[in-house]
């Protein structure tokens, strides 16, 4: 059970670490000016939607963290580059397995590749079944 005056005061440090106002962090977040008063204020717990949308706008707040005052916040780069590791190599392992391409005859064939071999990774974005997504700039 979420400890809510508790709650509140991690949600606040947010807040005041990235020195927004309460009408920032919730434009940021994408839900309205009043759910924030009401959350800081104790009058609504927040809600499981509520708190996956800091944890997608603030990835360095940490899920325990913010739901029970368990871990750091924010995540040391070391967290967030072990988490990103793992995923870059979750990545490159899905990738590795698959078929390798038939040669195609047609001279034009490159022209309608969606890659060439000297192009560079502007973004990598992860799909998951849950809905959810991350993207990843090298």
């Amino acid at each position: 059970m979420i400890n809510s005056v508790n709650f509140t005061k991690r949600l606040q440090k947010i807040i005041d670490f990235y020195d927004e106002t309460a009408s920032s962090f919730a434009a940021k977040v994408g839900v309205q000016r009043s759910s924030i008063s009401h959350i800081l204020s104790g009058r609504n717990k927040p809600s499981l939607d509520f708190v996956m949308k800091v944890l997608h706008s603030y990835p360095e707040v940490d899920l325990y963290w913010l739901l029970n005052g368990k871990g750091e916040f924010p995540k040391t780069s070391l967290d967030l580059f072990e988490t990103s590791t793992s995923q870059t190599s979750d990545v490159r392992d899905a990738i590795s397995e698959q078929p390798a391409l038939s040669s195609n005859p047609d001279p034009t064939a490159h022209e309608k590749a969606p890659f060439e071999k000297d192009s560079e990774i502007e973004k990598i974005v992860i799909f998951y079944k849950n809905g959810t997504f991350k993207s990843y700039k090298p």
